[in-house]
């Protein structure tokens, strides 16, 4: 038995989300499916995030336990050429038969794009969100600085989630400017569902002048989801970076 370790990027437009779901596309499905075209074996393939439908990730990591003998680099060869466009494998290796994607991960990386423009661009559509007022990125960066150290983010979750331990902590908060194109860079040991979509949005409500940049340490406090700022579209997300101890 082999233990792989496999890393994929994706534009998720056409997808919903990573989880397999009984009446629409997925990615885990899509990835599963080129697998079994493979080696003849429906493997189950776990990830190390749930993402949501319409997020990208720049790098996404799944293990998957097999009897597969084929090495590494001509699985992943065959998989990019099983798989669609917008999915691509970009590394597999053997790890520990006790490596798990999703609970050896020691920290995660999120990017949010905003195209800060007046007139749309195309080639942003579904990638970026666009915001086409003047945004002080230096105003929003401090702002961005309040979501660092270990806090009860419950504020800062959507409903639905099952999640009963609501702390995490935030390593690294920065928004950045890029030509016309504001980012906005998180990582953490952890994340809540819609967590980083809620904090973009709050840093949204900075800009717009609801929020003030030193309010958000009393918004993390509170725990109150109306205190924070809208859910951001998905498209805009990226899971940048997942980092293990290998």
């Amino acid at each position: 038995m082999r233990n792989l370790l496999l890393t994929l990027c994706f534009d998720g437009t056409s997808y919903h989300g990573w989880q397999v779901q009984k009446n629409a596309p997925t990615v885990q499905q899509t990835f599963q499916d080129a697998v079994e075209k493979i080696i003849g074996i429906r493997e189950n393939v776990t990830g190390c995030s749930r993402t949501d439908s319409g997020v990208h990730a720049n790098m996404f990591c799944c293990h998957m336990k097999t009897e597969s003998t084929i090495e590494c680099e001509r699985f992943t060869a065959a998989l990019n050429a099983n798989l669609p466009l917008d999915i691509a494998v970009t590394d597999c290796r053997e790890v520990a038969l006790d490596f798990h994607a999703r609970y050896s991960c020691v920290s995660k990386e999120y990017i949010y794009k905003i195209s800060n423009t007046k007139t749309r661009n195309p080639f942003r559509e579904n990638r970026y969100l666009r915001y086409s007022y003047p945004i002080d990125e230096k105003l929003l960066d401090s702002a961005a600085k309040g979501f660092l150290g270990t806090h009860d983010f419950c504020g800062f979750s959507s409903s639905g989630s099952s999640v009963e331990d609501t702390v995490r902590t935030v390593i690294h908060s920065e928004v950045f400017r890029n030509g016309d194109e504001v980012v906005f860079r998180v990582e953490a040991n952890g994340f809540l569902y819609n967590m980083v979509r809620i904090m973009t949005g709050t840093l949204i409500g900075v800009a717009q002048g609801k929020i003030e940049a030193s309010e958000i340490p009393d918004i993390i406090k509170s725990c109150d989801r109306s205190r924070a700022g809208i859910t951001a579209p998905a498209y805009g997300l990226y899971l940048n970076k997942v980092n293990y101890n290998l």
